[in-house]
């Protein structure tokens, strides 16, 4: 294992995945300091043992830094605070982020003698409070080596470094792509399954052992969907987000995935009508709502937050 040259590390974010992050690190021994500018999410977190701060100003130059932002507009205001005095060693950035910026917060990162990583993860605010999360890495192998101490505690070893700077991004939006499809395609055969009296449980099981099975059609149907709870703690306005950017950096390399395009068109009609802080799984409801317990939302468009 690559040790930590020192272990004072900040994490900017402390919601759902960021606050959890948080407490896992301290967990094992990192000595964190905690960002974020919701006073409610630096309390939540000061309440769990971690030291917070109200400024980034006073983050700037600290060894270690992880990032768990909404939007990569916001890691590039980030980034360079950071870097405003010497000492960063490694910039671990989990955010569902752009290629493209994370290509400009490495080249920033370098020409100030740290590393910068793009590290998306899956796993949810459970695998963030375990340490068991998995990481899509894009980074140099010199930025790697540098964060890897970070990635293990977060990930226990599993991550994939994908290749350079972005591609992190680039695969982690094509994962969530991919899954919005599926939790589209497993509803509406769901659906389908009920209609002919079929419990969609039992439906959703026999096609789990099968080819045509899924995480989707494992967990995330019987845990979050078919029982109504809808906890994933992943809002649909992150989801439908994920969905148009991967078909926007299609565009960007010229490519035009037709099925995927249907597919962010798809969850921007139920980011209508369910709004950004609907957990993502009610998807369902827009497109399967026979067998939700909650059945079809209203029609009445949603109206708090704004287009992802």
């Amino acid at each position: 294992m690559n040790e930590p040259q020192n272990n004072q590390i900040a994490v900017i974010g402390l919601g759902a995945m960021g606050g959890a992050m948080a407490a896992t690190l301290h967990r094992c021994g990192w000595d964190v300091t905690g960002f974020d500018p919701s006073d409610a999410a630096r309390t939540a977190a000061a309440e769990t043992g971690i030291s917070v701060t109200d400024s980034l100003a006073n983050l700037a130059g600290i060894p270690y830094a992880v990032l768990s932002l909404p939007a990569a507009s916001i890691v590039e205001i980030t980034v360079p605070h950071l870097l405003a005095s010497p000492g960063t060693i490694a910039i671990i950035d989990t955010t569902t982020s752009e290629p493209a910026t994370s290509q400009r917060m490495a080249e920033l990162a370098e020409a100030h003698g740290a590393a910068f990583i793009d590290a998306p993860v899956s796993g949810g605010r459970d695998g963030a409070a375990t340490g068991k999360l998995s990481a899509f890495v894009g980074a140099s192998d010199a930025a790697l080596t540098a964060a890897e101490p970070v990635l293990l505690a977060l990930t226990g070893g599993n991550f994939s470094h994908i290749g350079g700077p972005g591609s992190g991004n680039v695969v982690k939006l094509l994962n969530n792509v991919l899954a919005a499809a599926n939790l589209a395609s497993v509803g509406e055969a769901l659906a389908v399954a009920k209609a002919y009296g079929i419990e969609p449980g039992t439906a959703a099981a026999s096609i789990s052992g099968a080819s045509g099975g899924s995480k989707v059609s494992a967990a995330m149907y019987p845990t979050w969907i078919l029982n109504g709870s809808h906890d994933s703690g992943f809002s649909m306005g992150l989801m439908a987000r994920d969905a148009a950017l991967a078909v926007a950096i299609a565009g960007q390399v010229g490519e035009k995935p037709a099925l995927l395009a249907a597919v962010a068109q798809q969850w921007q009609d139920a980011f209508a009508v369910l709004g950004p802080r609907a957990d993502f799984t009610e998807i369902a409801r827009t497109v399967a709502p026979a067998i939700t317990p909650a059945g079809a939302p209203s029609s009445t468009p949603a109206t708090e937050g704004s287009t992802p």
